[in-house]
């Protein structure tokens, strides 16, 4: 009698570690252990088919033709070629259905597009290609591109020429990187309540000995909040953080990047020749800050280089490549963990590392930045800027007007 479930268990432990000849020849052992009828009773139970298991019994039995090669498992050009091989238009059509409604950070490794798959089968099928829906995913995720979360879909309000904006920023710091140009991302993160406030997240602790916090989240006057301001080098996936202990202005913003300068992009840099920043379209480096425009004229004096300024469009934050590139992993590696003081928060955010090979440097920016400063007609006017073609209040570059190369 043949014992189905011992059979099953065997194959259910085994199948993990076997390849196709291993798992034919294990069913045809099997089957010739079992004697009279196992072929039929291994096929239903493992799933593989009696041809398959009658082809291993031969090998077992030393009735098969030797393999070609012993490497390999499965004879040279066997298997079902892919679609993408039989049909040399496929990929390229898919793509030029996918690029024009690409959007999300510039540059990103990982693309996503808004079009569900079952509409780019439909186009593909609209081209002549007969393909289903399912092979179309498979496709997407060979190129590099994921389904983007609904949830991000439907944040802020829908510009007319958002997409045409991301595709515009994707050109400019596509001809930064490949010049050896420096090209970042920044913004401020949620500024932090210093103290010994809960912390969203869970670490380790002795069973029943959570570390004990505040109950009410009311602001410790000398410990006040923390404003981390974020700048991330897009081609050397490092980043840099002034924590600040004053207000978020512009003029914080812009010292965050003439710190990252100082410490970290003149050295990676040498030959800088511009910059270019891509940032949110409101906060401190908002497109209508005044005071955001007449700091980068005077970062661009110092560096002797014009600085070139692309805003996200409106209701797009959260596809900003610095909170996905860096704000995300500081999150993840203070989760559960008081942020008592801004020693601590700068520590923390310095030893944020991630597998793809990430690093951030911090520092405490004690600098006061007075909030209500108004600039004057007469200021804007020496602000020497070139607003660009498309969209001008989100792209736009400013060129020193007294080129003194600041130094490192």
């Amino acid at each position: 009698m043949i014992d189905h479930a011992a059979i099953k268990l065997r194959y259910e432990a085994l199948d993990p570690l076997l390849d196709e000849r291993g798992r034919r020849r294990f069913a045809a052992a099997e089957a010739l252990a079992a004697g009279l009828g196992g072929v039929t009773a291994v096929s239903k139970i493992t799933g593989i088919a009696r041809s398959t298991i009658n082809r291993g019994l031969a090998e077992l039995r030393g009735e098969a033709a030797p393999e070609a090669a012993l490497d390999r498992v499965r004879r040279g050009g066997g298997g079902r070629r892919s679609l993408a091989a039989s049909d040399p238009t496929l990929v390229a059509d898919l793509r030029s259905l996918v690029e024009p409604t690409t959007r999300g950070d510039p540059m990103a490794p990982l693309l996503w597009t808004a079009k569900s798959l079952r509409n780019l089968a439909a186009g593909l099928r609209d081209l002549g290609h007969r393909i289903a829906h399912n092979v179309v995913a498979d496709l997407l995720r060979d190129m590099g591109y994921s389904l983007q979360a609904n949830r991000k879909t439907l944040e802020g309000s829908n510009h007319p020429d958002r997409d045409a904006q991301f595709g515009y920023i994707n050109e400019q710091v596509k001809a930064a990187l490949a010049a050896n140009q420096p090209a970042i991302s920044v913004d401020t993160k949620k500024k932090e309540l210093v103290g010994d406030f809960r912390n969203a997240g869970r670490e380790y602790h002795p069973k029943g000995r959570p570390e004990p916090v505040r109950v009410h989240d009311f602001i410790i006057p000398e410990l006040g909040r923390a404003a981390p301001y974020g700048v991330y080098d897009i081609a050397n996936n490092a980043g840099w953080v002034s924590v600040g202990i004053d207000h978020d202005t512009a003029s914080f913003a812009v010292n965050a990047i003439r710190t990252w300068w100082r410490k970290m992009g003149s050295e990676r840099f040498p030959n800088a020749s511009q910059l270019v920043i891509t940032a949110d379209g409101g906060g401190s480096n908002g497109t209508r800050v005044r005071l955001w425009k007449r700091e980068l004229q005077a970062l661009a004096d110092e560096l002797g280089i014009p600085i070139t300024v692309c805003h996200l469009p409106p209701g797009t934050s959260k596809w900003n490549k610095i909170e996905h590139r860096l704000f995300s992993f500081i999150t993840q590696n203070w989760r559960g963990r008081p942020l008592v003081s801004y020693q601590a928060i700068v520590q923390l955010i310095a030893a944020t590392t991630t597998d793809a090979g990430l690093k951030v440097q911090a520092e405490i920016d004690t600098n006061t930045y007075p909030a209500g400063i108004k600039i004057t007609d007469a200021e804007m006017d020496e602000i020497n800027i070139r607003r660009h073609d498309f969209h001008g209040e989100w792209n736009y570059t400013i060129s020193p007007n007294t080129p003194t190369r600041l130094k490192r």
